[in-house]
């Protein structure tokens, strides 16, 4: 993309930026209410969902959480009953067993606060989930964290983020494999274009997958 084009584009999102602003103020909002105020078990969903959304619309598996809430599988079910009801989500089978190990861990072991509250800053905690919980890489860790209201400076770069930081100029191209070393330089990178906008890091993620999905979600 030409320069010219890049800062139209720019200006574009600069432009949305102000409209959603409120907006996203009040959905961070929040999400930092749900890590002052939720149980283990609400904490557990927020997980749940993050391990779900790899590859797969956010939409349907906020959808295939709330299935397994109605049903009495979330905290309680095999594998095999969780998959079965979940097929709205790709590789089902695997994230179902990724839920019920996260699920000893924290339901059967020490609770997801207590494990989030030994380590100082976000990228510490991000670094403790993605090496501690299967099914869940830096992505996963940082969507997570910002979905209980702790990840103000994570970036979450899925294929949204990745095409509008392409488009904007802050990447050449979009990475074929991004390894832990590579999302953190990927993720310097946006920061950077964060100060250089004025966008804070915890809304252009915000910004960015708006503007692909049009929606401020989860």
């Amino acid at each position: 993309m030409q320069n010219h084009n890049r800062d139209e584009y720019e200006r574009e999102i600069l432009a949305l930026y102000k409209k959603i602003k409120p907006e996203i103020t009040k959905r961070i909002s929040e999400f930092r209410k749900i890590w002052k105020e939720a149980d283990n078990d609400a904490l557990f969903t927020e997980l749940s969902f993050c391990l779900f959304t790899p590859q797969s619309s956010a939409r349907q598996c906020w959808k295939a959480v709330n299935i397994l809430l109605e049903k009495d599988l979330l905290f309680d079910g095999h594998w095999e009953d969780i998959a079965r009801e979940i097929n709205i989500v790709r590789f089902r089978n695997n994230k179902a067993k990724y839920l019920v190990e996260a699920r000893g861990r924290f339901l059967c072991g020490e609770g997801i606060r207590e494990c989030l509250d030994l380590h100082a800053d976000a990228r510490e905690r991000r670094n403790w989930l993605a090496r501690n919980i299967k099914g869940m890489g830096y992505k996963e860790a940082s969507h997570f964290l910002r979905n209980i209201g702790l990840g103000q400076n994570l970036a979450i770069l899925d294929r949204h983020i990745l095409k509008n930081m392409k488009l904007l100029g802050v990447i050449d191209k979009i990475p074929d494999t991004i390894t832990g070393k590579v999302y953190l330089e990927l993720e310097e990178k946006l920061e950077a274009y964060s100060k250089e906008s004025g966008i804070p890091m915890e809304h252009l993620d915000f910004v960015l997958w708006y503007k692909e999905a049009g929606e401020v979600f989860k």
